[in-house]
């Protein structure tokens, strides 16, 4: 059963990453861009939560999200593995993901289960030097992209994910894969990756 979390920087090439494994694996990509989009589109009770928020200009709550990500995950077609792409942003989303998984066991957290839960899931850091990343968003061409408000991002990413990081290391759940190279030597490393650890 394949359980990956993509992290990684923007331009670190997730989003292409996580959607060829999943294609590999035959697992679900999920994003949470596209659960929000998906239960806008389709009026569901959270999705309309959500619209009322975003049609002010707000964020969305991180409980709504919360609610989302997990009704997603308990879709048929996520019961054989799934692929997290932008999710968790933060170590108290981190935990959330842990519960959700312990939760589908049977709710009791035994060493034993924790350690299944651990083995179970894989978390995915794409590593790209900032230079490259600053290459690449601007070679996007994006009209608020400029190498200030880039670098900016990129220092925020750092910031906000580094906990992220450390909290998975701990675990000895996190895969460091060297994002700088080509798409095709990028995804031959993840399934040399999740297989030696499946």
């Amino acid at each position: 059963m394949v359980k990956l979390i993509f992290l990684g920087p923007p331009g670190a090439g997730k989003g292409t990453q996580a959607s060829r494994i999943a294609d590999f694996y035959q697992v679900p990509h999920i994003s949470t861009g596209d659960i929000l989009r998906n239960n806008v589109a389709q009026k569901s009770p959270l999705g309309l939560q959500a619209k009322e928020y975003m049609d002010k200009g707000d964020l969305v709550p991180d409980g709504l999200i919360l609610d989302m990500v997990e009704e997603r995950l308990k879709k048929d077609d996520a019961q054989n593995g799934w692929v997290l792409d932008g999710f968790p942003r933060n170590v108290a989303q981190a935990h959330f993901v842990e519960k959700l998984l312990s939760a589908s066991k049977n709710g009791n957290d035994t060493q034993e289960e924790k350690a299944e839960i651990s083995n179970s899931l894989m978390v995915i850091n794409l590593q790209v030097p900032d230079e490259v990343l600053v290459g690449r968003l601007l070679s996007r061409g994006r009209q608020d992209d400029n190498e200030e408000t880039i670098r900016n991002r990129l220092k925020v990413y750092d910031r906000q994910t580094q906990p992220l990081i450390e909290f998975y290391k701990e675990r000895q759940q996190l895969v460091t894969i060297d994002g700088n190279q080509s798409v095709d030597a990028v995804t031959n490393s993840l399934k040399l990756s999740v297989n030696i650890s499946s």
